[in-house]
């Protein structure tokens, strides 16, 4: 028979206090742990008889019958086996508890003869009977304890998820304002459409948002929509649209709130917007803070910040300034004059001046200034008593930063100096445990080499795994400082200098190179949104970067060049040239250095991007066919260059622009007898080299770049795009004929570019003058999705054997052909807002900082240097799309594991 004891076991202070004599296992250190252990075992009984136990009666817990030497593992056959002992057994008296050694495992047979000679008693453990109630709800009888959970699991409804704050703003075409983000200050709304009808259209003007279901489209997921979209759901606010009154914009004028040209712009756009039936300007309020009112106004063209056709203007009170997507906060524009007009004759008090406000209203509460009058005390105690020294600078030990980071930095002031019975102060408080200490410090070590006996090899330390960077055994680089160099290439840190003997900058610069040149870098050169394949490119060229060179040094290709140089073999050369400088101390003893020659000068272009490693060099080929005239002033380079860049020439030189492209060449001739001319003429011809050619995506990710050894031209560009594994449908490039005529010229039998020539439409006399007005409208829906019905040979990414040449407002047309107002991207609704036209400017303007000291630099330093700057770039722009992208919906995240299985 088992007889359990019931009570609380005495245990040793240093070991636990509490114990359950049925679970050897179970110990607690507190009454409260060790009631709700017991409460598990009254709740588990059968009949008020506690059955479970835990001790060595068998391997597993299980429940001993209180009717027969019978052990249970399972609870559902316990009170099974119960209902079937009781039919059998009648129980027996209960025997006083007796000590005695603990039970051996018994059968798990039933033995309906005989009895277990004790029992447990009931009473010996006190139990509470739990009272029970019913569910109002469905009528069930459970405990009262479990009620409110019961209820709030069963019959709560579930709540929707959060929805951002949206309004209609103009019911005909489906137009709402949401909200941008679950935040809690203020957030300016975004436009989304979702019109219902024959014409259906669902779709929010924030870019991120749509390249997130282009993202889930090419992952082979369900088509999502994002949190703007999902919100509309839950709207049912209107705005009431404010006609706006002429006589009060003639008031605004007299105030000289705006001009008169001004005012009959806003007339004009009031006028467009009732003939197209859409309200010009309507306020949109959330119920947020007063101190940022914002208004949705018309635009009638569909551009880059008004995919929708409509603007949000901000007016921010406190600092009295105007907020558009169109323009800069201190430039006006007509979204913000109709702005003004809407708050003028709906909030006049806004513009009142600020002494009549204060002459008709009670003077606000003065802020607490007791925290800006501490930190004034603090700021004048610190400039009076905490000066630095000013030969300080001189002394080399004492700006060496301490070689042992002290883990706590506490004031010296004890007592506080300011007051005059100097009260001592209180104690240190924790401002922030997340400071830095940032510094450099340098090790004098030894550097050893070994030599091979048999074949003379020679051996030196190159491990990185311990945080060093061996360059020539003579000056090594911590990994720390090597990161250091990198990340200052990226935003373009000065120099400074300290009083110490620092190796010279030019050996830095070699070792931070060998550096890169060892490093496993991965240079993709591609986006993680348009993927290796963009359908959409930007083809411009940086004229500022130039290396040192002298064109008279080029070599003339010999006649059995093909063309074709090998990209991994050139890139591999570079290398070399940079890692050989930490051996030979002299570059006319080592044998890696890289000479540019036409033969062996070859773009880079991204491994899943290019057809094969074998690429286009045609610049060599048709030097063999035409020879420049060097000896002639630059003459043979005018003849070389295309009729828009000759007319261009000659206006920078102030000479007459008409007539044929042979008296733009004899006139440039003559003028460049003037020594200023002549060097101008030059430098806009080649200049040292030709500059970059640069081919990178609307996200300003650069997938292809080439150092023209010669003055660029479309030949460069049609190289590297015929280099591609898959030609892109839309070119953006300022000399788009020549671009197009070169393409064709050179695939006759299939031409690239096509249909009509890289248009947009046939150029009829119809056509023209529509696209001349900027009514004609081109849509290309592959370019927001894929085609159910790819043609042969399409893109990829569009389905789509299209492709196109276009100019945008950063790369205008050539005005002496009226055929090209056929290529403005505003003539295809689905390019503004998802195109971003100034991503090369943008480029440029942040490599234009590197160009002093990349100037300088030899061809091979110079082409090495600008991809790795460039990779990294590619790099931190691709980790802030990611970033974008998961923060907007989960689908980033498959397609970025499926672009890692890859």
């Amino acid at each position: 028979p088992t007889k359990i004891f019931f009570g609380l076991e005495a245990r040793p202070v240093d070991d636990t206090l509490f114990a359950c004599p049925l679970c050897p296992k179970q110990k607690a250190t507190t009454w409260r742990r060790i009631q709700g252990h017991f409460e598990g075992h009254v709740n588990t009984a059968f009949h008020k008889i506690i059955c479970r136990c835990s001790m060595p009666c068998r391997d597993a817990a299980h429940y001993h019958c209180p009717l027969c030497w019978t052990t249970i593992i399972r609870k559902e056959q316990m009170r099974f086996h119960i209902k079937f002992c009781r039919r059998k057994t009648t129980p027996p008296e209960v025997a006083p508890p007796d000590d005695h050694d603990p039970p051996q495992p018994t059968s798990t047979s039933c033995d309906s003869t005989t009895g277990p000679e004790e029992l447990v008693r009931p009473k010996a453990f006190p139990t509470q009977t739990l009272k029970r109630a019913k569910c109002p709800h469905c009528g069930l009888l459970l405990y009262k304890k479990n009620l409110a959970a019961h209820v709030q699991r069963k019959h709560t409804q579930k709540k929707e998820k959060p929805a951002l704050k949206s309004v209609c703003i103009d019911r005909a075409n489906g137009i709402f304002a949401v909200r941008k983000a679950f935040s809690h200050g203020f957030s300016t709304p975004v436009h989304v459409q979702r019109k219902t009808g024959e014409q259906q259209q669902t779709t929010c003007e924030l870019r991120e948002c749509r390249e997130l279901l282009m993202l889930a489209q090419r992952s082979g997921l369900t088509p999502t929509e994002c949190e703007h979209i999902r919100s509309l759901q839950f709207s049912c606010d209107s705005a009431a649209e404010e006609p706006l009154q002429a006589d009060v914009l003639d008031e605004m004028v007299s105030l000289n709130l705006f001009g008169a040209a001004a005012a009959n712009d806003c007339k004009d756009r009031q006028k467009a917007a009732q003939e197209a039936g859409v309200p010009l300007s309507v306020p949109v309020n959330f119920g947020g803070s007063p101190r940022q009112i914002c208004v949705s106004v018309h635009e009638p063209k569909t551009l880059y910040y008004s995919v929708l056709g409509r603007v949000i203007v901000t007016y921010k009170t406190l600092r009295n300034t105007w907020h558009c997507p169109c323009a800069k906060p201190h430039k006006s524009c007509p979204h913000k004059n109709i702005a003004r007009w809407h708050l003028f004759q709906t909030r006049k008090h806004l513009f009142t001046p600020p002494s009549q406000t204060e002459e008709n209203s009670e003077a606000p509460p003065s802020p607490d200034r007791s925290s800006s009058e501490d930190l004034e005390k603090s700021v004048r105690y610190v400039y009076e008593k905490k000066k630095i020294p000013a030969d300080l600078q001189g002394d080399a030990n004492a700006v060496k930063a301490p070689t042992e980071n002290p883990e706590k930095l506490l004031p010296v002031e004890t007592v506080c100096p300011l007051c005059s019975d100097e009260p001592p102060l209180t104690d240190a408080f924790l401002v922030t445990d997340a400071a830095m200490v940032v510094g450099m410090a340098g090790l004098d070590v030894s550097t050893y080499n070994k030599r091979c006996s048999c074949c003379g090899g020679v051996y030196r330390y190159q491990e990185w795994r311990d945080g060093l960077h061996n360059f020539n055994d003579r000056v090594l680089l911590t990994l720390e400082l090597c990161f250091y160099l990198r990340i200052n290439l990226q935003v373009t840190t000065s120099e400074t200098s300290l009083t110490v003997n620092f190796p010279p900058a030019d050996t830095i610069l070699r070792a931070y190179l060998h550096f890169e040149a060892l490093s496993s870098t991965e240079y993709a050169y591609a986006c993680v949104n348009c993927g290796p394949s963009p359908p959409v490119v930007v083809l411009e060229r940086h004229r500022k970067a130039v290396c040192n060179l002298e064109v008279s040094e080029l070599r003339t290709p010999s006649e059995d060049y093909d063309g074709q140089q090998n990209i991994s073999d050139f890139w591999d050369a570079i290398n070399l040239d940079m890692i050989s400088r930490g051996f030979f101390p002299k570059s006319s003893t080592n044998p890696f250095v890289v000479k540019p020659s036409y033969e062996n000068w070859a773009p880079w272009i991204g491994k899943q991007t290019r057809k094969s490693d074998s690429l286009i060099n045609s610049t060599s080929t048709y030097l063999n066919r035409v020879q420049p005239d060097r000896t002639g002033g630059g003459g043979g380079a005018l003849n070389l260059s295309c009729t828009w860049t000759i007319r261009k020439l000659c206006r920078t030189c102030n000479v007459d622009t008409t007539g044929s492209r042979l008296d733009l060449i004899k006139r440039l001739q003559e003028k460049m007898e003037i020594r200023q001319t002549h060097d101008k003429v030059l430098q806009s011809l080649w200049g040292a080299s030709g500059g970059w050619s640069v081919v990178l995506c609307p996200h300003g990710v650069v997938y292809a770049l080439k150092l023209n050894l010669r003055n660029e031209s479309p030949r460069d560009f049609a190289d590297l795009l015929l280099s591609w594994k898959h030609f892109p449908n839309i070119c953006l490039y300022d000399f788009a004929h020549d671009l197009v005529t070169h393409t064709n010229l050179r695939t006759v039998d299939d031409p690239v570019f096509q249909p009509d020539e890289g248009k947009l439409a046939e150029p009829t006399p119809e056509n023209l003058q529509e696209a001349a007005r900027g009514k004609l409208r081109v849509s290309l829906p592959w370019l927001a999705e894929k085609s159910n019905l790819p043609d042969e040979n399409a893109h990829p990414v569009t389905g789509s054997n299209q492709r196109y040449v276009l100019y945008d407002k950063f790369h205008e047309a050539d005005p002496d052909d009226p055929e090209e107002v056929l290529r403005s991207v505003n003539l295809v609704p689905e390019i503004p807002g998802s195109v971003n036209g100034p991503a090369a400017e943008q480029l440029f303007s942040d490599m234009r900082k590197n160009d002093d000291f990349l100037n300088i630099m030899a061809p091979s330093t110079h082409v090495f240097l600008m991809r790795n700057i460039i990779q990294h770039r590619n790099t931190e722009s691709n980790r802030k799309l990611v970033a974008r992208q998961l923060k907007r919906g989960r689908h980033g995240v498959f397609q970025l594991k499926r672009l890692k299985v890859k």
